[in-house]
């Protein structure tokens, strides 16, 4: 009778707790302390139009020791009352080429657009943003 039971813990016992690192092609996804975001603001580009749109822009910066190949940031958009409105993963762009361009200390630019237009993204007042990265 329990047997299901058992089988379903005894599969996830062996994985719990190893969500900190996760591989995808290879790449080692690390703790976001290996990024830093320096700057960032919310842009709106045509306010009050059903063509308002939001956008977070900003700076992230190698803090960390190691050479990166991707950085990612998710930005999770509220409104006035701090309900989640979305959430938007984007990926920055770094010159995976230039080896001299990811290390310690290099600094890229970022562009996160709210996914909705108009009176939807009139609705948008705050912003949190979290970084993720891989060597």
């Amino acid at each position: 009778m329990h047997r299901r039971g058992f089988l379903a813990v005894a599969v996830l016992v062996p994985i719990s707790g190893c969500l900190e690192f996760l591989e995808d092609n290879g790449e080692e996804i690390t703790e976001p302390g290996d990024v830093e975001i320096v700057w960032d603001d919310l842009v709106r580009e045509n306010t009050g139009t059903e063509d308002e749109r939001v956008t977070v822009w900003g700076v992230v910066r190698n803090v960390g020791d190691r050479t990166l190949s991707y950085i990612e940031i998710r930005a999770t958009f509220f409104d006035e009352a701090g309900e989640e409105l979305e959430s938007v993963i984007e990926s920055v762009d770094i010159d995976v080429d230039a080896a001299s361009e990811q290390g310690p200390g290099e600094e890229w630019p970022f562009e996160v657009e709210f996914p909705r237009f108009g009176e939807d993204a009139a609705e948008v007042a705050t912003y949190e943003l979290e970084p993720a990265t891989g060597v």
